[in-house]
């Protein structure tokens, strides 16, 4: 057989369907096979022209079309016109939709926005790590948002759960011996959040800190007047800012992050 043809048809990008179709042919010997995809079909007409091109080259069709309408006229046309068409997913939906009993979004493209929302996830998780605790403070302004506050306020793990909604999160402690990163004041207010606590809620935190390594618990990183200090520091930093502020003494990550996660959107 000489250059043999198979035509992917989608109503999407196609990509599912040609891995498939490529997948398929590998198992034969034909180096010279032709795939051409047809993607984003939202037409009869666009069908009808792809069945009587593989008529013409003596082709098969293998396709990907998740609305019903459209599956039931691209193999009624094929079957009509003598041409061999395989549906590629088709058939799964309706398994799982009698198995399970649930009905079929019949979108197309889902596969493509469940990667992009994946890729978009990771690289915000990246974009956490690489921005954690001021290590660069380029990406204050690359940061959809920007956390401040003293050290044990919980900007790290914030950061990381703030990431897995899609948010690229950069967080700067905040030192009085260690002047503020310049970039702090040269974005919009609204994308900085100020996390504050109590003193001796941050005492308690630190001495445990302390403790768990093995440490002096009387240091002066757990010292209740040092502490008055930072907050004293970090208060004066966030009036030049005029950023929101979030008393974390009393929250739990997941419920700090709901209060951001509500600026945020109120802020769109």
């Amino acid at each position: 057989m000489n250059n043999p043809f198979l035509y992917v048809v989608s109503d999407s990008v196609g990509e599912t369907a040609e891995l498939v179709v490529k997948a398929a042919t590998s198992q034969f010997d034909l180096a010279n096979i032709v795939i051409k995809r047809v993607p984003y079909v939202e037409d009869t007409e666009t069908l009808e022209e792809v069945v009587s091109l593989a008529k013409l080259n003596q082709a098969i069709i293998g396709f990907t079309l998740v609305k019903p309408q459209m599956r039931e006229f691209l193999i009624t046309e094929a079957s009509r016109q003598g041409v061999e068409a395989f549906d590629i997913i088709g058939p799964l939906i309706d398994k799982i939709q009698t198995a399970y009993g649930m009905e079929p979004r019949y979108e197309p493209g889902m596969v493509r926005k469940l990667d992009e929302d994946y890729f978009k996830k990771i690289e915000a998780i990246e974009f956490a790590v690489k921005y954690d605790d001021g290590r660069d403070p380029r990406g204050i302004l690359k940061a959809d948002i920007v956390l401040l506050g003293i050290s044990r306020t919980s900007k790290t793990p914030l950061s990381q759960f703030l990431a897995h909604k899609r948010l690229k999160v950069a967080n700067v402690p905040i030192v009085p011996e260690v002047e503020p990163p310049e970039e702090l004041f040269k974005i919009p207010a609204e994308k900085c959040i100020a996390l504050t606590i109590s003193p001796e809620k941050l005492n308690y935190i630190r001495k445990e800190r302390l403790k768990s390594l093995g440490l002096n618990d009387q240091a002066i990183y757990a010292n209740i007047e040092r502490i008055k200090e930072e907050i004293e520091f970090f208060n004066s930093l966030i009036g030049r800012i005029g950023c929101k502020v979030i008393d974390v003494s009393n929250k739990a990550v997941e419920e700090t992050a709901g209060v951001i996660l509500n600026i945020i959107q109120y802020n769109r």
